[in-house]
């Protein structure tokens, strides 16, 4: 008989299509895992540990177990009022800097002539650096001779020290907030505009007005937006630090000092280093806590349009 053919055995390539497209894929890939090991993922291990240690920066870390949390939450009695100051100000300023956003978006969605100018006016503060941003406000707040202050005064009314008084320094700081508002403005304007304009006008048909038409319609559209704003603003919030290490140093008398620039001094400059890292954590579970509620609570505000709700 002729030589057997074994069916068994099939030839197999070694490089596949598929097998190429993963090696490149971990080649492509390669150089952000590096980063985020290197710079992310162990900083981070790093800081964890250091958290149960007394560390000061000079001498080798001193394993001390909880004693920096312990000493976070019942012997350090600026901490709570840093928590205070910083819950203060996140839950002033986002919700606020949200309703002006959402507000300046729909005015600039009027059909005006020059509203191109307009539009880049109000964007323009989101591109001012920072440190440029908190020196100018430090002028505009000032006392006798800033701006809001003189423009009160114009209509009767005497001004406070803003950065001054331990009272309105955090409303200052909101109030400074509301300049950047204009990348939110941006995305919010652009998914309003991707409005389909057949809605609209179906609903004018069936005699809704200006207000039902923003309310139902509209307002709707734009919730996915608002809640990628609002979580980012929830994170730049928590974080907030060249405003108040620039303008008020956490003056005064504390009222001011939000958890970012208070991890700074205890770090850097009391050279307590554990107790930095344990504050860090902290700040890393408020920011998920709240991240998460805002997640779960977005289920009954926010609108998709593919979702069907059941």
């Amino acid at each position: 008989m002729g030589d057997s053919v074994d069916t068994d055995t099939t030839f197999r390539p070694r490089w596949t299509q598929r097998r190429r497209e993963a090696v490149w894929f971990y080649v492509m890939v390669s150089p952000w895992l590096f980063g985020f090991v290197v710079f992310l993922a162990g900083p981070l291990l790093a800081s964890a540990y250091l958290s149960l240690t007394d560390y000061d920066l000079l001498t080798p870390p001193r394993w001390v177990g909880l004693a920096n949390y312990v000493r976070m939450f019942a012997q350090d009695p600026l901490f709570w009022k840093v928590l205070r100051n910083t819950a203060y100000y996140t839950f002033v300023a986002v919700p606020l800097s949200t309703v002006v956003s959402v507000a300046l978006a729909a005015l600039l969605n009027k059909p005006v002539p020059g509203m191109r100018v307009y539009r880049t006016i109000v964007y323009l503060p989101a591109l001012v650096p920072l440190v440029a941003s908190a020196m100018l406000f430090g002028w505009v707040l000032a006392p006798d001779a800033g701006l809001v202050n003189r423009a009160l005064g114009l209509v009767g009314v005497h001004g406070p020290a803003w950065l001054l008084e331990e009272a309105w320094v955090i409303p200052a700081l909101v109030l400074m907030s509301l300049w950047g508002v204009g990348t939110g403005v941006v995305l919010l304007l652009a998914t309003m505009q991707g409005i389909p304009a057949e809605l609209l006008e179906a609903a004018t048909i069936d005699g809704a007005g200006p207000r039902q038409r923003f309310f139902r319609i509209v307002l709707p559209m734009l919730s996915p937006v608002i809640l990628f704003n609002v979580v980012m603003g929830l994170i730049g919030a928590f974080q907030v630090f060249s405003q108040v290490y620039i303008l008020t140093g956490g003056g005064p008398n504390n009222a001011s000092e939000t958890l970012v620039p208070y991890i700074f001094e205890e770090g850097f400059k009391n050279y307590r280093m554990g107790y930095a890292s344990a504050l860090s954590w902290l700040l890393f579970a408020v920011i998920m806590i709240c991240t998460a509620v805002v997640f779960r609570s977005s289920s009954r505000w926010v609108f998709y349009e593919s979702e069907v709700r059941r």
